[in-house]
């Protein structure tokens, strides 16, 4: 018999989820079949599989030897190299217990994927600020994006800002440079966006406020506020209006020119959001490069 304590990281998890989570990536057959066989119990008792466990819980396991799946594929940890730190000095711009501001550079992903092992949550993992504590992703920034990103230190947290993302509690700024004009100063753009699940076409609505900040007859310079939050929004959004933005590779019309790569004029510029009543606003100015770009094309900055 295994005994395992709640914590207050794991506090309101569902009973399943962390036997995935701590134990091994199982069936959900297999967690049911050995939860009515009382194989599982929490505090002693038999629990459904969708308990909410609480801080204090004991999870008893019996009798069970747990295999890991074998043909599930790993997820291989990338290990920051000195050069790495050194480069991430000022990666982090709030730390407090339960969250860091991270300035985002270009050209790294903020989670490790097929295509880059390279990620700022791995990167996080080795700095000072979280020893003792495990980096959690709460939004996702694109890899060639530059500007803010919230990761929480902590799973209660972590579940916070995944909420308030959700309800559209936390309200979002960026800054972007487009090739072209947009018909008016400022507006609203809504679009149906289309993406590919499970080989399956999903259609969803895209909505973004924005602001024309200085614009000339080849390009502008905008303020753009998402209010949903769709997967590479902004650009595809700007593209459909005929104002794709400039530097990006995938979203662009076929004879606009590419420009160096990993660089994307959008930038996340500020982020406003409240938690308990207490108010917390991050404002990060954007780099060298989107400012000399805005000069390089005539624009006003700011």
């Amino acid at each position: 018999m295994k005994i395992y304590k709640i914590t207050d990281d794991d506090n309101k998890s569902r009973l399943d989820r962390w036997i995935r989570r701590n134990i091994c990536e199982i069936p959900q057959s297999l967690i049911e079949k050995n939860i009515r066989k009382g194989n599982i119990k929490v505090n002693n008792k038999k629990e459904k599989s969708s308990y909410k466990l609480k801080k204090n819980d004991s999870i008893l396991i019996h009798n069970i030897n747990f295999a890991a799946n074998k043909h599930k594929k790993k997820t291989e940890v990338y290990t920051a190299t000195k050069k790495d730190l050194s480069q991430s000095k000022n990666l982090i711009v709030e730390n407090n217990e339960n969250f860091v501001v991270v300035n985002k550079p270009a050209g790294i992903a903020v989670q490790s994927g097929t295509k880059s092992r390279k990620n700022i949550l791995d990167i996080l993992k080795s700095k000072s600020e979280f020893e003792g504590f495990t980096p959690y992703s709460v939004h996702r920034i694109d890899k060639d994006t530059t500007g803010i990103l919230i990761v929480a230190k902590n799973r209660k947290y972590a579940q916070l800002f995944t909420s308030l993302f959700r309800l559209r509690k936390i309200h979002k700024t960026y800054l972007g440079i487009t090739v072209g004009v947009l018909k008016n100063s400022k507006g609203t753009i809504k679009d149906d966006l289309i993406y590919t699940e499970n080989n399956k076409s999903i259609t969803v609505a895209a909505i973004t406020n924005y602001l024309v900040l200085n614009s000339n007859n080849n390009y502008s310079f905008l303020k753009l506020n998402p209010i949903t939050g769709r997967k590479h929004q902004l650009r595809k959004q700007l593209l459909m209006h005929g104002c794709p933005i400039l530097g990006d590779s995938k979203y662009r019309f076929s004879e606009t020119k590419k420009i160096k790569k990993n660089n994307l004029m959008l930038h996340a510029y500020r982020i406003n959001f409240s938690i308990n009543k207490k108010k917390f606003s991050y404002q990060i100015d954007p780099p060298n490069e989107f400012v000399n770009m805005l000069k390089e094309k005539y624009l006003k900055t700011f």
